[in-house]
Protein backbone atom coordinates (compact mmCIF):
# COMPACT_ATOMS: atom_id res chain seq x y z
CA UNK A 1 0.00 0.00 0.00
CA UNK A 2 1.12 3.19 -1.12
CA UNK A 3 1.31 6.44 1.27
CA UNK A 4 2.32 9.06 -1.35
CA UNK A 5 0.18 12.17 -1.83
CA UNK A 6 -1.46 13.15 -4.95
CA UNK A 7 0.77 16.20 -4.83
CA UNK A 8 4.00 14.15 -4.46
CA UNK A 9 3.41 11.94 -7.43
CA UNK A 10 3.57 15.11 -9.62
CA UNK A 11 7.03 15.63 -8.94
CA UNK A 12 8.65 16.11 -12.08
CA UNK A 13 12.51 16.83 -10.81
CA UNK A 14 13.68 17.25 -7.25
CA UNK A 15 17.76 17.85 -6.21
CA UNK A 16 19.32 18.76 -3.28
CA UNK A 17 22.32 20.72 -2.83
CA UNK A 18 24.40 18.95 -0.50
CA UNK A 19 27.62 21.09 0.60
CA UNK A 20 30.35 18.83 -1.52
CA UNK A 21 33.28 17.00 0.87
CA UNK A 22 35.70 20.25 1.01
CA UNK A 23 33.27 22.72 2.37
CA UNK A 24 32.92 20.53 5.49
CA UNK A 25 36.38 21.46 6.41
CA UNK A 26 34.85 25.04 7.14
CA UNK A 27 32.87 24.11 9.76
CA UNK A 28 35.71 21.94 11.43
CA UNK A 29 38.29 24.98 11.03
CA UNK A 30 35.92 27.58 12.25
CA UNK A 31 35.17 25.02 15.38
CA UNK A 32 38.75 24.72 16.52
CA UNK A 33 39.42 28.68 16.05
CA UNK A 34 36.42 28.94 18.64
CA UNK A 35 37.81 26.55 21.14
CA UNK A 36 41.46 27.36 20.48
CA UNK A 37 40.24 31.14 21.28
CA UNK A 38 38.55 30.20 24.74
CA UNK A 39 41.51 27.84 25.46
CA UNK A 40 43.69 30.22 27.46
CA UNK A 41 40.95 30.87 29.81
CA UNK A 42 39.76 27.29 30.43
CA UNK A 43 41.51 24.04 28.74
CA UNK A 44 37.48 22.16 28.99
CA UNK A 45 35.52 24.90 28.27
CA UNK A 46 37.64 25.75 24.86
CA UNK A 47 37.36 22.13 23.93
CA UNK A 48 33.42 22.52 25.18
CA UNK A 49 33.38 25.69 23.19
CA UNK A 50 34.85 23.83 19.91
CA UNK A 51 32.40 20.54 20.21
CA UNK A 52 29.66 23.27 20.39
CA UNK A 53 30.51 25.44 17.56
CA UNK A 54 30.88 22.38 15.53
CA UNK A 55 27.74 20.55 15.59
CA UNK A 56 26.20 24.02 15.68
CA UNK A 57 27.23 24.70 12.29
CA UNK A 58 27.09 20.96 10.98
CA UNK A 59 23.09 21.23 11.66
CA UNK A 60 22.82 24.69 10.34
CA UNK A 61 24.81 23.20 6.96
CA UNK A 62 22.33 21.05 6.57
CA UNK A 63 19.07 22.83 7.63
CA UNK A 64 19.74 25.20 5.12
CA UNK A 65 20.20 22.95 2.23
CA UNK A 66 18.34 24.23 -0.24
CA UNK A 67 16.05 22.01 -3.25
CA UNK A 68 15.11 22.19 -6.39
CA UNK A 69 11.41 21.15 -7.14
CA UNK A 70 10.00 20.79 -10.42
CA UNK A 71 6.17 19.86 -9.91
CA UNK A 72 3.02 20.05 -13.07
CA UNK A 73 2.55 23.50 -12.38
CA UNK A 74 5.21 24.93 -9.69
CA UNK A 75 9.69 25.29 -9.81
CA UNK A 76 10.37 25.78 -6.33
CA UNK A 77 14.31 26.92 -6.05
CA UNK A 78 15.24 27.43 -2.46
CA UNK A 79 12.93 29.19 -0.97
CA UNK A 80 11.40 31.08 -3.94
CA UNK A 81 8.55 29.45 -6.02
CA UNK A 82 7.08 30.50 -9.66
CA UNK A 83 4.11 29.16 -11.04
CA UNK A 84 5.45 27.28 -14.68
CA UNK A 85 3.33 29.11 -16.74
CA UNK A 86 5.95 32.53 -15.98
CA UNK A 87 8.85 30.32 -16.91
CA UNK A 88 10.27 31.06 -20.28
CA UNK A 89 13.00 29.63 -22.22
CA UNK A 90 15.09 27.17 -20.50
CA UNK A 91 18.96 26.99 -20.73
CA UNK A 92 21.40 24.48 -19.19
CA UNK A 93 25.17 25.73 -18.78
CA UNK A 94 28.59 23.93 -18.07
CA UNK A 95 31.83 24.29 -18.16
CA UNK A 96 33.15 28.33 -19.45
CA UNK A 97 29.77 29.06 -20.28
CA UNK A 98 28.48 28.51 -16.88
CA UNK A 99 31.04 30.29 -15.35
CA UNK A 100 30.41 33.11 -17.44
CA UNK A 101 26.66 33.02 -16.62
CA UNK A 102 27.47 33.40 -13.16
CA UNK A 103 29.54 36.25 -13.69
CA UNK A 104 30.33 38.71 -17.05
CA UNK A 105 26.92 37.52 -18.36
CA UNK A 106 24.98 38.01 -15.30
CA UNK A 107 22.05 40.21 -14.63
CA UNK A 108 21.85 42.47 -11.35
CA UNK A 109 18.12 42.02 -11.56
CA UNK A 110 18.41 38.08 -11.95
CA UNK A 111 17.08 35.08 -8.79
CA UNK A 112 19.99 33.42 -7.57
CA UNK A 113 20.51 30.27 -6.41
CA UNK A 114 24.22 29.32 -6.87
CA UNK A 115 26.42 27.38 -5.43
CA UNK A 116 30.46 27.33 -5.84
CA UNK A 117 30.92 23.61 -5.49
CA UNK A 118 28.57 22.86 -8.60
CA UNK A 119 29.89 23.74 -12.00
CA UNK A 120 26.21 23.52 -14.01
CA UNK A 121 23.85 25.95 -13.71
CA UNK A 122 20.00 26.61 -15.24
CA UNK A 123 18.60 29.82 -16.71
CA UNK A 124 14.98 30.04 -16.53
CA UNK A 125 13.50 33.35 -18.26
CA UNK A 126 10.82 34.60 -16.29
CA UNK A 127 8.01 35.82 -18.74
CA UNK A 128 5.30 37.49 -16.09
CA UNK A 129 5.35 41.20 -16.94
CA UNK A 130 4.61 42.25 -13.38
CA UNK A 131 7.93 40.95 -12.08
CA UNK A 132 10.83 42.54 -12.82
CA UNK A 133 12.94 39.63 -12.34
CA UNK A 134 14.19 39.05 -15.77
CA UNK A 135 15.09 35.02 -15.17
CA UNK A 136 16.41 33.00 -12.46
CA UNK A 137 19.75 31.33 -12.67
CA UNK A 138 20.58 28.68 -10.42
CA UNK A 139 23.41 25.84 -9.67
CA UNK A 140 22.55 22.25 -10.29
CA UNK A 141 24.77 18.74 -10.42
CA UNK A 142 22.34 17.68 -12.93
CA UNK A 143 21.83 20.44 -15.63
CA UNK A 144 20.76 17.82 -18.31
CA UNK A 145 18.10 16.60 -16.53
CA UNK A 146 16.53 20.16 -14.63
CA UNK A 147 16.17 22.00 -18.55
CA UNK A 148 15.25 18.60 -19.65
CA UNK A 149 12.41 18.91 -17.39
CA UNK A 150 11.19 22.23 -18.18
CA UNK A 151 11.34 21.35 -21.56
CA UNK A 152 14.38 23.53 -22.47
CA UNK A 153 17.72 22.66 -23.71
CA UNK A 154 21.68 22.75 -23.06
CA UNK A 155 23.19 25.65 -24.62
CA UNK A 156 25.61 23.33 -26.82
CA UNK A 157 22.81 22.68 -28.77
CA UNK A 158 21.69 26.44 -28.97
CA UNK A 159 22.19 28.64 -32.38
CA UNK A 160 24.58 30.31 -30.36
CA UNK A 161 25.93 27.45 -28.97
CA UNK A 162 26.56 25.74 -32.14
CA UNK A 163 28.04 29.00 -33.48
CA UNK A 164 30.81 29.02 -30.69
CA UNK A 165 32.18 25.76 -31.01
CA UNK A 166 31.82 25.93 -34.78
CA UNK A 167 33.80 29.20 -34.28
CA UNK A 168 35.94 27.38 -31.59
CA UNK A 169 36.84 24.27 -34.26
CA UNK A 170 37.93 27.03 -37.07
CA UNK A 171 40.25 29.07 -34.76
CA UNK A 172 41.83 26.17 -33.78
CA UNK A 173 42.28 24.39 -37.10
CA UNK A 174 43.62 27.82 -38.13
CA UNK A 175 46.69 27.53 -35.08
CA UNK A 176 47.24 23.66 -36.26
CA UNK A 177 48.41 25.21 -39.95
Amino acid sequence: MSNTSPAASSVLYSEKLWPSASTWIWPIIIAITAGVAVAPINTILGWGVGVAMLIALVVIFLVRVPTIEITDSTVTVGRASIERQFIGEVVGYRGEEAFKERGQKLHGLAYMLLRGWLDGVVKMEVIDERDTTPYWLTSTRRPEELTAALGGIMYEFTEEGKAQAEAEDDSSEATED
